[in-house]
């Protein structure tokens, strides 16, 4: 686990302590993808639970509390995450082997890990609630990412945070707040972390040993997290098969492309879609590419040729299908359907 914050996180790391006074039952983080949340908030779980908390609110690392956290085995926390990232680590973290539910126990379904919180999960925590601490602290769960929460694990959830119990606290991030239900989000204290700004994260990944940092960080939105995890992959394939058929758009090309990129991450497809259109929106408006300056000449004569009444059209398009990427009924029709009605904006 964690044991620091990242260095864009030391303001925010300063306002959290003030909330120590008067703890909240809920915190819900929110801020966008990659950007270190998950190992921010196990940094604060882990200072919840320490027994020697220093002066600036981290844990001291050294006390009988510390040594269960960083052996993963605290009886007074729980981790709830979907099954998908127990076999990946959170952003910026190695070696994530917790439960998700307090059993210590794996499936060992031939099945795909499940991308989604279930209700099973939150039922899990009943009985680690009902029983006293074992060092006469707190209990600290920590769940991310909430907007993987089902319908019925939102309602179980909610249910708990309805009627929290004594002394436990619940860690909640998110990458999407306004995917979240009206009535979760009115019973938690919602903490902001910020993304670095560029020349921050851009130090920071160079301090990383990574090469080509500024290509990286601007395709991944500025998130150095999510751009130090993609370069290391060392496969950029899917992303610039999908770009040249974004930038030369064609419907024989991209019927092609569907067929090719049906296993890729849909959510990354749509981002990666998404952050094209801004870039040809901000060309046609300002002159000024943000995310694939590789692509200027490309970026700059779509620009000039779509009419904006139709690119923004296009951006409300893939705004809806990132609600429905992670559960599409057909991957390849998805992809299809992406490609296609961009090509029906561009024509």
């Amino acid at each position: 686990m964690a044991t620091s914050i990242y260095p864009w996180q030391a303001a925010a790391w300063q306002q959290l302590q003030l909330l120590r006074e008067r703890m909240p039952h809920a915190i819900l983080f929110h801020g966008t993808a990659g950007s270190g949340k998950s190992d921010f908030i196990e940094c604060f779980a882990q200072s919840l639970l320490c027994e020697n908390v220093q002066a600036d609110g981290h844990a001291c690392g050294a006390c009988v509390s510390c040594g269960w956290f960083s052996q993963h085995n605290h009886p007074d926390y729980r981790r709830v995450r979907p099954e998908a990232l127990e076999d990946e680590p959170p952003e910026g973290e190695e070696g994530a082997d917790a439960d998700t539910g307090g059993t210590g126990k794996k499936s060992k379904s031939t099945k795909a890990p499940s991308r989604e919180i279930k209700i099973e999960q939150i039922r899990n925590l009943a009985d680690f609630m009902n029983i006293s601490t074992h060092r006469q602290g707190l209990r600290v769960v920590v769940l991310y990412p909430a907007e993987a929460l089902n319908v019925h694990a939102s309602n179980a959830l909610l249910k708990t945070l309805e009627e929290p119990p004594p002394g436990t606290v619940f860690l909640v991030a998110t990458n999407g707040i306004d995917r979240l239900l009206p009535t979760i989000l009115s019973r938690c204290r919602k903490f902001a972390l910020p993304m670095p700004d560029h020349g921050a994260a851009l130090l920071w990944l160079k301090e990383q040993g990574l090469a080509d940092a500024d290509s990286w960080l601007r395709e991944q939105g500025g998130a150095p997290l999510a751009a130090l995890a993609q370069a290391e992959t060392g496969n950029r394939d899917d992303m610039e098969a999908f770009l040249q058929v974004l930038a030369r758009p064609n419907v024989d090309n991209a019927l092609k492309a569907a067929e090719k990129l049906m296993k890729a991450p849909l959510a990354s497809l749509v981002s990666w879609q998404q952050r094209w259109l801004y870039d040809v929106l901000s060309y046609k408006l300002s002159g000024k590419i943000r995310y694939y300056p590789r692509y200027q000449s490309e970026l700059a004569a779509l620009s000039a040729k779509v009419h904006t009444a139709k690119l923004m059209r296009a951006i409300k398009s893939a705004n809806d299908r990132r609600a429905i990427a992670d559960h599409p009924l057909s991957p390849k029709l998805f992809v299809e359907e992406l490609l296609l009605d961009y090509i029906a904006c561009c024509t």
